[in-house]
């Protein structure tokens, strides 16, 4: 089928590439795509709307049938989001000269003929990953610039010495110097672009921790999220049901930023969030002023001071008790309790423990008694209305609020002590506050640690809930099943089979669904983390807990470490819990123009002389310029006026100095804590000696500088 327009829109000077010899097969391949697409697309919302329709009243149907939902309606979204845009480029291997055509999503035809590879497919890979010096069998390659839906720029690459002619054949400097293009307010398809260095990465196996150790715009955000694509679509263990991926990133700018990229992926399902939204205290949670404080806060050592805050309520009693009954008197001796106590299997919530050892005091008290003459019944009901007992079980193990749990360490100085001994009385002095409940981020790993520890403390009365109307549910669907079978007149009878097992289990509705009150909680099968190098080892916990498999991403720059990193990554890793450790690097910056970097690198140097600073390949044709605060308003109206596209950025550790600025949504200001992960055409920083001094005042200048993919100013009082 035709296009009804040309899939290129090639510039005039760019004439020399349209000629029909270049194109020509490109054009009917994308006519394929695009009968293809229009195929597809009717057929999968076709399904969607059957599904929706059909019916699912059982636990295990209904969750089917939801997962195949979010598929199906993923699936859908991105095939209409890019159309012909899914294609990235094309290969050509040197055995085979039929081009093959790599897109974000694998697409055939009605004959099932491949018309896109998935990008993740190994079939794939050497689009991604070929080099001059090792060319993984391509005879060449070409990639497409698309714009608004129309391709307006493509690159051939030769693999061989013996190519033709072709005004394509160019360099990788026009490809290079396309990285530099305008940015918006989310994070611009990349994945036309992605380098060999940057997908062996991507590519690599999940199995321990794979650090991604690379400085300012090496692409290490990109790595990040392409990974968590990749390996949910090639590793068969880390899939939704077996528990997902989580990624986590440094701020919220940085995740409204990136927000639009794995969905692009076709990857809806993956959970994304920063520290702070592990935990509900977490958004209005407010920096630690206290430099001592947050160093006692944030070591691992004081997370695990929560275990041992916990076990102070689930010690049993020493003493026994007489529990009088209408028939007899019985003593509950304090072995008694202590086998109670030991009844919760291992890792049992303590708010959830409380019914397996409540459960575990009757039925050593239900032992006491003969229960073919008194009724069990009957007993039980007397041991929950017994105040004496029922009082000294909710004494022994008290149900534990976690925020209150964490606050009593700062607010009695004794609880602290035996909760973390290891702590001088300075130290213990120096914790304690007036407010205990005016949460910091230095609080926020042990309120997780808490929250984890503790559980809901409404989980049993859910429980019982939930069992009670299965069992009604039950008892409803038995009666409906023999009303059936009663008015059943048929010569076979064939209602009589609804008494069958198998029937039963289907008819069975045990596995009513649950709700999640926390997405976030876990466990994942993998985690992403982007900026890993500003975490503290408790912060580091926060994640292990929702990881036991301890598969992950680790992506950073001990560069940009804000507090400083003098360990080496491995030091760090294993210091917090973490086993096998694969080390790569990125080296290369593709963002950030020659002119900046050179400005930039004796900013960290000043602080850090061995800064790992990468190499910048592109320039940007504009030195890094200064000026005067006061000429803000107007550098920036003039930026707008020259460039109808492209996102600026004002830097500013305060507010006072950016006085009236344009109103656009093309211009935002920051903080420089606040800009790690971004990046920006035009990076304004404002009075950056007030940034701060030592190595985070350093830090934060040289992150600052490095956002501008263009141009860099500097203004000063």
């Amino acid at each position: 089928m035709p296009l009804a327009t040309s899939a290129f829109n090639l510039p005039e000077h760019l004439s020399p590439k349209a000629t029909p010899s270049l194109i020509a097969g490109d054009e009917q391949h994308f006519a394929a795509i695009a009968a293809s697409l229009e195929q597809t697309i009717t057929d999968l919302s076709v399904q969607l709307e059957a599904i929706k329709k059909s019916s699912s009243r059982f636990g295990q149907e209904a969750v089917e049938k939801d997962i195949e939902t979010r598929r199906l309606t993923g699936r859908l979204k991105a095939l209409k989001a890019y159309g012909l845009d899914l294609c990235l480029g094309r290969v050509v291997t040197a055995e085979d000269k039929e081009p093959l055509y790599i897109g974000r999503l694998g697409l055939t035809d009605s004959d099932g003929q491949r018309l896109l590879i998935d990008w993740r497919s190994p079939a794939a890979e050497p689009f991604f990953g070929a080099t001059h010096a090792n060319p993984m069998g391509l005879a060449s390659r070409r990639r497409y610039r698309w714009t608004r839906a129309r391709i307006t720029d493509y690159w051939d690459e030769s693999f061989t010495s013996d190519s033709e002619e072709n005004p394509a054949l160019e360099d990788l400097s026009a490809f290079i110097a396309s990285l530099g293009s305008s940015r918006s307010s989310k994070m611009r398809d990349v994945l036309g672009t992605i380098q060999a260095d940057q997908d062996a990465i991507i590519r690599a196996s999940s199995r321990g921790a794979l650090v991604v150790d690379g400085g300012p715009g090496t692409g290490k955000t990109v790595v990040a999220l392409h990974r968590a694509a990749y390996l949910l679509y090639s590793d068969p263990r880390l899939g939704h049901r077996r528990g997902g991926v989580l990624f986590v990133g440094p701020h919220r700018p940085y995740l409204n930023y990136v927000a639009d990229v794995l969905p692009s992926l076709g990857e809806e399902g993956v959970q994304t969030c920063t520290i702070r939204d592990l935990v509900p205290e977490g958004a209005a949670a407010a920096p630690e002023p206290s430099a001592a404080v947050v160093r006692l806060k944030t070591t691992a050592d004081m997370v695990r001071t929560v275990e041992k805050a916990v076990r102070f309520y689930e010690e049993p009693p020493t003493d026994g008790l007489e529990v009088e009954t209408p028939w007899a008197d019985v003593w509950l001796s304090a072995d008694d309790w202590a086998e109670a106590f030991n009844a919760p299997s291992p890792g049992t919530p303590h708010n959830e423990a409380r019914e397996d050892v409540w459960e575990e005091l009757v039925t050593i008290l239900l032992d006491k008694f003969d229960t073919d003459e008194i009724p069990e019944d009957l007993l039980r009901r007397a041991f929950a209305q017994n105040t004496e007992l029922t009082d000294a079980f909710n004494r022994a193990w008290p149900l534990l609020d976690y925020a209150e749990l964490v606050a009593d360490l700062w607010r009695v100085p004794a609880y602290l002590r035996l909760s973390a001994p290891w702590l001088t009385p300075k130290e213990v002095a120096t914790l304690q506050r007036k407010e205990p409940n005016a949460w910091t981020v230095a609080d926020l790993p042990l309120l997780d640690a808490a929250r984890q520890r503790l559980g809901d403390p409404r989980a049993a009365q859910r429980q019982r809930r939930r069992n009670a109307e299965a069992a009604a549910e039950k008892e409803l669907m038995d009666r409906v099943v023999e009303d059936l079978i009663a008015a059943d007149d048929s010569e076979l009878q064939v209602m009589s089979m609804l008494r069958g097992e198998d029937m039963q289990e289907k008819l069975a509705d045990d596995d009513l669904p649950i709700s999640d009150p926390d997405a976030l909680a876990g466990p994942f099968a993998h985690v992403v983390v982007d900026e890993a190098q500003e975490l503290t080892d408790a912060e580091w916990q926060m994640l292990l807990r929702r990881c036991p498999s301890r598969s992950f991403t680790v992506v950073g720059d001990r560069t940009q470490a804000r507090h400083g990193f003098a360990e080496s990554w491995e030091e760090r890793l294993e210091r917090v819990g973490l086993g096998t450790i694969n080390l790569t690097s990125l080296s290369t910056n593709y963002r950030t123009p020659e002119e900046v970097m050179a400005e930039a690198e004796p900013v960290i140097r000043a602080a850090l002389p061995d800064a790992n600073v990468p190499t910048s390949i592109r320039t940007g044709g504009l030195p890094v310029a200064h000026g005067c605060i006061s000429e803000l308003g107007t550098v920036l109206t003039d930026w707008l006026e020259a460039h109808p596209e492209g996102a600026a950025c004002v830097i500013a550790k305060y507010d006072a100095g950016t006085g009236s600025l344009p109103a656009s949504p093309r211009i935002r200001v920051l903080a420089p804590e606040l800009v790690k992960g971004l990046e920006f055409d035009l990076v304004v920083l404002v009075d950056p000696d007030s940034f701060g001094e030592g190595i985070e005042g350093a830090v934060d200048r040289y992150v600052a500088m490095t956002r501008a993919t263009q141009q860099l100013m500097i203004l000063k009082f």
